[in-house]
Formats: C-alpha cells, sequence, structure tokens
C-alpha cells in the first residue's frame, strides 16, 4: 500500500496541499519506479546533504552581510547623503523591523509553498533591497531598501535551520546546523573586510550576489522530505531522502519513522489554544522561545557595537581593522563550535558558553567601574582598557561556542510538527524583536553606566546557565522523531 494510500483516511483533509508544487522542482519518481526505470536518473543526479547545505548557507551569509553592512559604511554614507546621527540610526535599525515582518509570516510561507519556495520568495526582496540601497539619493531609497532586506532576512532566519535540520542524518544534524550561524558569520566579516576596500554603493551591489547564487541553487536540490511528506506526495518524499542519504542506502526504517511522525500528527483535530497546557507543547515552545530571547538580551550585539570605542579607549587606532578582527574571531570561534557540537551535545556546549559570556562580561564591567575611580594618566587606565578589550574578545569567543548557533538549532529539532510553522514564526519574530530592543538601548544604557549595563547583560547570561541546566535536553544523536517522543 502506498503512503498516500495509508495516509489517506487519516488526514481528514485536515492535510494541505502546497500553494507552489515547490516539491516537484526535484522530480525523480519514486522509490520503487526508479527500481524499474529511473535508477540511473538517480544515481546521475544524487546530491549529498552537504551541497544542500552549501547552497542554503547562501541564504544566511546574506543575513550577516545585511548585518555587517552598517558598520564601515555609516561615514561614508551619512557624509554623501547629508544624513544626520539619528537618520542612519534609523537605517540601521530598520533590517530589524523588516525582519519582524518577515518572522511574522515566515511560518506559515514555509508551510503552504516549501522550504525551497520559501528562499526563492526571501531572496527577490533582498536584491531588490540592495539595488535600492545602491542607486540611493536620499534616505528614502536607503529606507526601503534596508526594509525590503529585513523582510528577506526574517524569512531566511527561520527557514534555513528548519530545513537543514529535516534533511541531515541525524548523527550530523549539529555540525551542518550551526553552518547557519557560521555562515552569518562569514557575511558579517565579508561586509567588515570589503568595507576596507569599496566604497558604499559598489559594497551593496556585491550584496546581491549570495541570492543571486542562490536562486538558480535552489533548482539543483531536493525539498525537504519531511515537508513533502507532511504535504502527501509519497513519490517525491521517498525520492528526496533517497538522494539525501545516497542511491545504495536502505531508507526503510526512516521512512517508517516519518510516515508513523506524519500520520500520528495528521490524525489530530487542528490544535486549540487549550492544546498548548499539553507537556508536548508547552515545553518545546518555552524552550525553543527562551534561548532565542535570552540569546539576544545576552546583550552581546550592543556589545559588539559598543567595540569600537572600547578598542580605542585601549590605544587602537585603526577601529575598522578591529571591527575586521572582530569579525574572524567570530567565524573562528563558530566554526569550532560546528566541529564540536555533535561530539559533546548541545547543553554542555551552551553551558560552558552562557558561563564563558557571563565571566567575560564581568570582566568588562569591573574594568569600566575600576576605570571611573582612576585617574586617566595612571598606568592602571591602560591596563583596564586591555582588559576590557580582553573581555569582550573572550565574550565574542564564548557566544560564538555555544549561544550564537545553537538556539537556532535546537528551536529547528524540538518545535512539534503540528505547530512548527505558528511556533517558528512566534519565536522567530521574538529574537528579532529582542535584538531590536538591545540595539536601540544600547547606547542609552551605555550613556547611563558603562559598567552597569555590562553587570545588568551578566545577570542575563547567568540566568541563561540556570536555564539551560533545568530546562534544555540535549538532542545529540536523537532523530526529530525521537525528540518529539521525549515530550510526551
Amino acid at each position: 500500500m502506498s503512503f498516500r494510500e495509508e495516509e489517506g483516511d487519516g488526514r481528514g483533509g485536515d492535510l494541505r496541499k502546497p500553494f507552489l508544487q515547490t516539491g516537484s522542482w526535484y522530480r525523480m519518481g519514486s522509490r520503487q519506479s526508479s527500481m524499474l526505470g529511473s535508477a540511473q536518473t538517480i544515481k546521475d543526479s544524487s546530491v549529498s546533504v552537504l551541497a544542500c547545505v552549501l547552497i542554503v548557507a547562501l541564504g544566511p551569509i546574506q543575513f550577516g552581510f545585511t548585518s555587517g553592512y552598517s558598520s564601515p559604511t555609516q561615514t561614508a554614507i551619512t557624509e554623501d547623503l547629508n544624513l544626520t546621527v539619528s537618520q542612519f540610526s534609523i537605517f540601521g535599525s530598520l533590517s530589524n523591523v523588516g525582519a519582524m515582518v518577515g518572522a511574522i509570516a515566515s511560518g506559515q510561507i514555509a508551510e503552504y509553498i516549501g522550504r525551497k519556495g520559501s528562499l526563492m520568495i526571501a531572496a527577490i526582496p533582498n536584491i531588490i533591497g540592495w539595488l535600492a540601497i545602491s542607486f540611493a539619493k536620499d534616505y528614502s531609497f536607503l529606507y526601503m531598501g534596508r526594509l525590503l532586506e529585513g523582510f528577506g532576512v526574517g524569512i531566511i532566519s527561520y527557514v534555513v535551520p528548519v530545513y537543514i535540520a529535516e534533511i541531515a542524518p541525524q548523527n550530523l544534524r549539529g555540525a551542518l546546523g550551526s553552518v547557519n550561524q557560521l555562515s552569518v558569520t562569514i557575511g558579517i566579516m565579508l561586509a567588515y573586510l570589503l568595507g576596507l576596500f569599496v566604497n558604499w554603493r559598489v559594497l551593496a551591489v556585491l550584496g546581491i550576489l549570495p541570492c543571486l547564487i542562490l536562486i538558480p541553487g535552489l533548482f539543483f536540490i531536493p525539498e525537504s522530505p519531511r515537508w513533502l511528506a507532511k504535504m502527501g506526495m509519497a513519490d517525491e518524499f521517498e525520492a528526496s531522502l533517497q538522494v539525501l542519504r545516497g542511491f545504495d542506502t536502505d531508507i526503510s526504517i526512516e521512512v517508517n519513522e516519518i510516515k508513523r511522525s506524519v500520520t500520528s500528527t495528521s490524525k489530530r483535530a487542528a490544535i486549540r489554544f487549550a492544546d498548548l497546557k499539553m507537556r508536548r507543547y508547552w515545553l518545546p515552545l518555552m524552550i525553543g522561545n527562551g534561548l532565542l530571547v535570552l540569546q539576544q538580551l545576552s546583550g552581546t550585539n550592543g556589545v559588539i557595537f559598543y567595540s569600537t570605542t572600547i578598542f580605542e579607549s585601549a590605544g587602537i587606532s585603526s577601529s575598522n581593522a578591529a571591527t575586521f578582527g572582530v569579525g574572524a574571531i567570530q567565524v573562528i570561534a563558530t566554526a569550532v563550535s560546528t566541529w564540536l557540537v555533535d561530539k559533546t551535545g548541545r547543553r554542555i556546549l551552551l553551558i560552558v558558553s552562557s558561563s564563558g559570556m557571563s565571566v567575560s562580561l564581568l570582566l568588562v564591567a569591573v574594568s569600566f567601574f575600576v576605570k571611573g575611580m582612576v585617574d586617566e594618566d595612571s598606568s592602571w587606565y591602560g591596563i583596564l582598557g586591555i582588559l576590557s578589550v580582553v573581555g569582550v574578545v573572550c565574550l565574542i569567543i564564548s557566544f560564538s561556542l555555544g549561544m550564537g548557533p545553537i538556539p537556532w538549532l535546537i528551536m529547528s529539532e524540538i518545535l512539534p510538527p503540528k505547530i512548527k510553522g505558528l511556533a517558528g514564526s512566534g519565536a522567530t519574530l521574538a529574537n528579532w524583536f529582542c535584538s531590536w530592543v538591545i540595539t536601540m538601548t544600547a547606547p542609552l544604557l551605555l550613556a547611563w553606566s558603562s559598567g552597569g549595563t555590562f553587570t545588568l547583560y551578566t545577570v542575563v547570561c547567568v540566568l541563561t546557565v540556570a536555564f539551560v541546566g533545568i530546562w534544555v535536553p540535549e538532542t545529540k544523536g536523537k532523530t526529530l522523531e525521537e525528540i518529539q517522543q521525549s515530550f510526551r
């Protein structure tokens, strides 16, 4: 009996058909028909999971490039377009506003038209946004471009980790999932690096490249097999999974696990608000949202925003080069996390990361408090400046080892399929909203008290250690279906 026939009675009309048949972009026939007549087609078209991840990683590179763009271009844009400081600040923050809108839509878009179709939709406003910025004559085009970029980035930030989690084998899911954040840091570093050599209009044109490569790349990778199964596309589901695991691999066990999971989900009625009181819903919701909110409330974005001033206080004259150095450190530390996550597990990296961030932020806070008590001509003043730089560098390393990549990975692993679209949108929105709050309040808090600001961030990181220790489960080595079973 085919999967579609097995599922037909259980779905009861609850299973929706996709708005766009994006799953058919990579048509190869069912596993059974491939054995009869299309074996060579699948064999010749075999695409590794790594290749799929590298293609969709262009999305997070675009995400990082958007985040890093405003730092090296602030002076040039302000002078060329006669912007005030407040107008440029609005320009910088509008990407967060656009991302919040994109986050709201991301879950439902991904559920209706698939993961690949969602990335296609996200790429188009990004391209238009970069073109608007590159040809801007006043702040209106800058603002429009930044909003469009943010909208695309909001979709990307949800869809990419979900797609990677759904296609990756369980023993590689942590490492491949961490590629998402690694790509973000690469995008940030590229913006910093290229900003040293080209003007802001050329840099905006270069920002188009990741999405220009992503769009055709999407036609050469399979759709998420779990999404295809959920949509009732039996032939495409099995063919996609076979391609991802390799033609000679026996996928029958994984196929049956996914079938059982989809059958169980599809037979239930539409979820009601009262159902959220059930452990299998409220616990993963709390963990996913909690990690993504704490990731931002730790203040890392605010610290990076203030890093130029910290470097200047330590006597480092080239702030742009120092900023690029920060970006390079992020890439290296995130790459280490990518290597470690499937060896050590998610929980231990999160605990080590948030503990390291707590100590680093405390060092920066103490440095600022003591600096306010010593004479500027004192040798201690310079030493404290160096200590604050050490604290910032250690903070970035600690963040990149765990709290940077892993919250997105865990969110994509633990959210129940029944509510993944809506819950994922909510978690992504919460993350972007907190990012906007931190970015907007950091200058005000730092003007109030630098030491006090870093103390507040330290408290959040200490709370994060407790949150992870009490609530966050270890998901290393488990299939997505096994993770869902553990919450019941």
